[in-house]
């Protein structure tokens, strides 16, 4: 792990952190196609739709941790940069602690009111008890994947992107090999329907993170799960601060988002349950042109940091650029082959024509847009790793409440469900305009200073 005082060139920097992260949601995303391809397969389009309709909730919880990691990776950057390891225990603890919280906080919240979240978004009724089913163990599974999903973040404060890919990597091959044979109760195991791949899910993660432990112990990583890193699981309230000031807004961010995907999802379901088993097709396919966007970001936000906690300022704009031209390069790519290969790859895991030619239609219209919704991401992430988040998350966050849904609102009227795929664009591009503005006109001219 190198801080960006290395002399390599910047894009073999950015390559070898990138790498690995855009590998690691490549398996996400993998992991989560190929469940929807068993449910869908083996258990029916109406099971896929179930499984579909709880992605929202879920993400909503997700959406908390998100924002923390985001705080708690600006800092531990700027700590690495100015090789300052002690801090970097101090705030991955009092973090890490908080999302362990969060996380008990979320499995008894989300378990008791799930009937009624479900039913609150107009989930069909043919489809809601499996739902139902569905959320209540992927509710009490989630501590396990919050606080996996929050300590990949941290080790990627310090450049490393390659322990949470391996972690991923068993984690994957065990809910992967799991899911079928809890589906068919293959080898004496129970048959679990839709649960199974959640149950699968819970052995993945916690076999992850049991081998995580072990790696990072045995390289005597500064993240390694120690003596002294036990001592740093506290509260500290000085750094708690620090860290809730950045990634809370980046929090508040991400849960709208969410709650924009419920009212998304809302509009779909009054179209019936064929039409939620086509969002959740689509959302599986943008995945895979989303997360590496977002990686991308990230990337940027990571050696912003660094370079900030380093004191080499002058590298902030080459950062900027770099991110600029490989998302062009990767999500521009990635968009291609998402047109070229859409009716095969929505074949995978809808086995009804119907159902996939109205998923191919959707698809189609808001692709293109992920290509700018990378671009306006990672200038965010450059401001972000300086510790300005509350004007781009506010830009953000008025895209989405005052340009996407009521466009969607308006467009479902006017096109039916085809319009509320139009407004994706439109928020993105809104977006990308005033993230720009305020980067050129505001940000580069303030002070940029070491936030510990």
């Amino acid at each position: 792990m190198q801080t960006p005082t290395a002399t390599k060139p910047l894009w073999q920097t950015y390559l070898l952190f990138l790498a690995p992260m855009v590998l690691s949601n490549f398996l996400q995303s993998m992991s989560g196609t190929v469940n929807s391809i068993y449910i869908g397969q083996m258990l029916g389009t109406q099971a896929l739709a179930a499984v579909s309709g709880m992605f929202p909730v879920i993400f909503f919880f997700i959406a908390l941790v998100i924002g923390l990691g985001a705080g708690a990776g600006v800092l531990i950057g700027q700590a690495w940069g100015a090789r300052e390891a002690h801090m970097v225990k101090a705030i991955a603890g009092a973090t890490l602690l908080l999302g362990v919280l969060i996380g008990l906080a979320a499995a008894v919240l989300g378990s008791v009111f799930a009937r009624q979240a479900l039913q609150g978004l107009g989930t069909p009724t043919d489809v809601l008890d499996d739902a139902v089913a569905y959320a209540h163990v992927m509710m009490w599974i989630l501590p396990s994947m919050l606080v996996f999903v929050l300590f990949t973040q941290l080790l990627r404060g310090v450049s490393d992107t390659v322990s949470p890919l391996l972690a991923l990597m068993v984690s994957t091959c065990v809910g992967l090999a799991l899911t079928p044979a809890l589906i068919r109760g293959w080898f004496g195991l129970p048959q679990l329907g839709i649960q199974s791949a959640a149950f699968a899910g819970l052995a993945g993660n916690l076999s992850a993170m049991a081998w995580l432990a072990w790696r990072l112990i045995r390289k005597q990583h500064p993240l390694a799960p120690d003596r002294e890193f036990f001592a740093a699981l506290r509260l500290d309230g000085a750094i708690l601060g620090k860290v809730l000031r950045i990634g809370l807004p980046t929090g508040v961010q991400m849960i709208v988002l969410s709650l924009s995907e419920l009212v998304i999802l809302a509009l779909v379901n009054q179209h019936g349950s064929q039409a939620t088993a086509a969002y959740g097709a689509v959302t599986q396919i943008v995945n895979y042109v989303q997360f590496p966007a977002l990686s991308i970001a990230i990337t940027a936000s990571i050696l912003g940091a660094q370079a900030i906690g380093a004191g080499r300022l002058e590298r902030l704009a080459p950062i900027l650029r770099t991110g600029l031209l490989i998302n062009v390069c990767l999500t521009g790519g990635l968009i291609v082959l998402g047109y070229l290969l859409s009716h095969w790859l929505l074949g995978l895991f809808l086995t009804e024509d119907s159902t996939r030619a109205m998923a191919e239609h959707l698809l189609h219209i808001m692709l293109w847009s992920l290509l700018v919704f990378g671009f306006q991401a990672i200038i965010g992430g450059i401001m972000r790793a300086s510790g300005t988040v509350l004007v781009p998350v506010a830009i953000a966050i008025i895209c989405v409440v005052g340009v996407q849904l009521p466009a969607a609102y308006w467009l479902d009227g006017q096109y039916g469900l085809q319009g509320v795929w139009m407004a994706f664009p439109v928020a993105y591009l809104g977006m990308l305009v005033l993230q720009t503005l305020y980067y050129k006109l505001v940000w580069q001219h303030q002070k940029i200073e070491r936030l510990v």
